[in-house]
């Protein structure tokens, strides 16, 4: 068995919890982390195999993730965030159980890459979604952001990053999970209408944290200064990292990137 504590925060996701779980067979420790689902979560959570813990947020910090970091009962302390969404590949399974079969990983943390599936494709170019979500929870912690009164705002942490609590190495894997972001499209605009709001805020309030990786730091410090994002984001997206090579979804997914950032941009009255 893979020596990694997984864990995947939700709320009624039971469309989507059963490909989820399904692809985490061998990994020690599954734990279901839900927030008052209304649907059978739960129960097909538990007929899977997998322990349930149940989290009601206060409104302060520490948020979801950071609150299972600091208070559930673990195996392992390397821990491995997944969302309802992702499916792991056989090929990023694999590379995680050679990773841990000569001992304790050099570095604190890895990022992992997510693949976008639309349409039931998997897009191999252009964007990728790319997170710090496998790590040592003694060496890595979800920072305090100031973002308690931005428009939305809720009980999961932020598009930010985990850090390091003190010194430490940060790598890389090189295979991907499949991310089924487009799994009900019709709630793509409130969901990015949220994150807009959310994103907005942050900008307003200069409130983002300092990026694990300097690299990745700096170029975002560069794209928030960027007159014209949207239309940058869309030409990162499709050609820079041809998605193009993608056709119609490739073209669509750059489209979507443009959308975003031209919901950040807007103002509101």
């Amino acid at each position: 068995m893979i020596p990694v504590s997984v864990l995947i925060t939700v709320k009624n996701e039971e469309k989507r919890l059963v490909r989820c779980l399904a692809a985490l067979s061998g990994f020690d420790e599954i734990v279901v982390i839900d927030s008052g689902s209304a649907d059978q979560t739960t129960a097909i959570a538990r007929e899977r195999g997998a322990r349930v813990e149940h989290f009601s947020w206060n409104g302060q910090y520490p948020k979801k993730r950071q609150w299972c970091l600091d208070n559930l009962k673990l195996k392992h302390d390397w821990i491995f965030f997944v969302d309802a969404d992702e499916e792991i590949t056989p090929e990023l399974k694999c590379e995680i159980e050679v990773l841990f079969s000569t001992g304790v990983p050099e570095a604190a943390g890895y990022f992992v890459d997510g693949l976008y599936v639309m349409d039931c494709d998997v897009l191999k170019h252009g964007l990728r979604n790319s997170k710090l979500v496998l790590f040592d929870r003694r060496a890595i912690a979800f920072p305090v952001v100031d973002d308690l009164d931005v428009p939305g705002m809720g009980e999961m942490e932020g598009h930010y990053q985990p850090v390091l609590k003190s010194g430490g190495k940060i790598g890389r894997l090189s295979h991907a999970m499949l991310h089924h972001a487009y799994e009900g499209t019709g709630t793509w605009e409130a969901r990015h209408e949220r994150y807009a709001a959310w994103e907005r805020g942050m900008n307003a309030k200069n409130a983002w944290p300092r990026d694990p990786v300097l690299w990745r730091q700096i170029l975002k410090q560069v794209f928030r200064a960027m007159p014209g994002r949207a239309y940058v984001a869309f030409l990162h997206a499709y050609i820079l990292k041809a998605g193009f090579r993608d056709g119609r979804l490739g073209f669509d997914l750059a489209r979507d990137r443009w959308r975003y950032y031209r919901l950040i941009g807007r103002r509101r009255s």
